[in-house]
């Protein structure tokens, strides 16, 4: 399985992004995708996560400003970014677990990763 992100920039303070990130070897219907960032200095965080059920998650300081949406047939998973602040700054990566039927938020119980995208916000 491999993930493939792209979408981050720089962009000022208010301004959007769409990040975007296409799974090959494998179809995402049934698996959980989830977007995370890491800061420098700070640990990797969850941001958002879509179970293979259609549950959504959104950690606190993104709740109505990020959206996590997927595109089974297209087997992309999407996460939209507007009002966008300075400390959404860091490098954002796409994962999913190995299991089928799997969710979780825990960042050891994804197997797969993508390279990781940047995104900066000017203040």
């Amino acid at each position: 399985v491999q993930l493939q992100a792209c979408g981050g920039g720089l962009v000022q303070a208010g301004g959007s992004l769409r990040l975007s990130c296409v799974a090959s070897g494998r179809t995402i219907t049934d698996y959980s995708m989830a977007w995370f960032r890491q800061a420098p200095g700070k640990e990797r965080e969850v941001v958002a996560a879509s179970s293979y059920s259609g549950y959504i998650y959104y950690t606190e300081s993104v709740k109505g400003r990020f959206t996590i949406s997927r595109d089974n047939a297209k087997n992309t998973v999407f996460l939209q970014m507007n009002t966008l602040k300075p400390e959404d700054t860091a490098v954002y990566y796409c994962a999913t677990p190995r299991r089928r039927h799997y969710y979780t938020r825990d960042s050891p119980d994804y197997d797969y990763w993508g390279q990781g995208t940047q995104v900066t916000v000017s203040s």
